[in-house]
Protein backbone atom coordinates (compact mmCIF):
# COMPACT_ATOMS: atom_id res chain seq x y z
CA UNK A 1 0.00 0.00 0.00
CA UNK A 2 1.37 2.99 -1.09
CA UNK A 3 1.89 6.24 1.55
CA UNK A 4 -0.86 7.87 -0.16
CA UNK A 5 -3.45 4.95 0.23
CA UNK A 6 -2.29 4.57 4.02
CA UNK A 7 -3.46 8.50 4.56
CA UNK A 8 -6.61 7.85 3.18
CA UNK A 9 -7.23 5.30 5.17
CA UNK A 10 -5.82 6.90 8.07
CA UNK A 11 -7.98 9.85 8.01
CA UNK A 12 -10.76 8.01 7.37
CA UNK A 13 -10.29 6.12 9.93
CA UNK A 14 -9.89 9.49 12.07
CA UNK A 15 -12.11 11.66 10.52
CA UNK A 16 -15.32 9.37 9.97
CA UNK A 17 -14.11 6.71 11.79
CA UNK A 18 -14.61 4.21 9.15
CA UNK A 19 -12.69 1.39 10.16
CA UNK A 20 -10.22 0.21 6.96
CA UNK A 21 -11.97 -3.52 6.87
CA UNK A 22 -15.11 -1.94 5.52
CA UNK A 23 -13.36 0.38 2.74
CA UNK A 24 -11.18 -2.55 1.59
CA UNK A 25 -14.75 -4.53 1.26
CA UNK A 26 -16.15 -1.59 -0.41
CA UNK A 27 -13.03 -1.57 -2.73
CA UNK A 28 -13.44 -5.28 -3.39
CA UNK A 29 -16.40 -5.13 -4.35
CA UNK A 30 -16.21 -2.45 -7.00
CA UNK A 31 -13.22 -4.02 -9.10
CA UNK A 32 -13.61 -3.82 -12.14
CA UNK A 33 -16.37 -1.23 -12.07
CA UNK A 34 -15.85 1.46 -14.54
CA UNK A 35 -15.63 4.71 -12.84
CA UNK A 36 -15.92 6.76 -15.88
CA UNK A 37 -19.98 5.96 -15.29
CA UNK A 38 -21.52 8.61 -13.48
CA UNK A 39 -24.09 6.31 -11.99
CA UNK A 40 -22.18 3.68 -10.82
CA UNK A 41 -20.05 6.74 -9.03
CA UNK A 42 -22.80 8.42 -7.40
CA UNK A 43 -23.62 4.97 -6.00
CA UNK A 44 -20.50 4.73 -4.83
CA UNK A 45 -20.20 8.05 -2.93
CA UNK A 46 -23.48 7.94 -1.52
CA UNK A 47 -22.39 4.28 -0.16
CA UNK A 48 -19.10 5.64 1.69
CA UNK A 49 -21.04 9.36 3.10
CA UNK A 50 -23.22 6.59 4.47
CA UNK A 51 -20.71 4.50 6.05
CA UNK A 52 -18.96 7.88 7.17
CA UNK A 53 -22.35 9.25 8.57
CA UNK A 54 -21.33 12.21 6.65
CA UNK A 55 -24.16 14.10 4.41
CA UNK A 56 -23.43 15.58 1.30
CA UNK A 57 -25.01 18.04 -0.60
CA UNK A 58 -26.12 17.64 -4.03
CA UNK A 59 -23.53 20.06 -5.05
CA UNK A 60 -20.70 18.25 -3.24
CA UNK A 61 -21.79 14.88 -4.24
CA UNK A 62 -22.08 16.25 -8.09
CA UNK A 63 -18.14 17.67 -7.52
CA UNK A 64 -16.61 14.63 -6.15
CA UNK A 65 -18.70 11.91 -8.74
CA UNK A 66 -17.09 14.86 -11.49
CA UNK A 67 -14.01 14.82 -10.22
CA UNK A 68 -13.78 10.87 -9.96
CA UNK A 69 -15.13 10.48 -13.47
CA UNK A 70 -13.07 13.02 -15.54
CA UNK A 71 -10.27 11.60 -13.71
CA UNK A 72 -9.46 14.57 -11.70
CA UNK A 73 -8.63 13.33 -8.27
CA UNK A 74 -6.47 15.46 -6.08
CA UNK A 75 -3.42 13.57 -5.58
CA UNK A 76 -2.42 14.99 -1.81
CA UNK A 77 -4.39 14.75 1.10
CA UNK A 78 -5.06 18.57 1.83
CA UNK A 79 -7.14 18.80 -2.09
CA UNK A 80 -8.50 15.51 -1.01
CA UNK A 81 -10.13 16.37 2.19
CA UNK A 82 -11.12 19.99 0.63
CA UNK A 83 -13.70 17.57 -1.36
CA UNK A 84 -15.18 16.33 1.42
CA UNK A 85 -15.49 19.78 3.13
Amino acid sequence: MSNFQKGVFDKLKQSANIDSDEVYQVAESLQGADFSDEQTVHHLVRHLAKMANKPLTKEQEIQIVNSITKSNMPTDMESLNNLFK
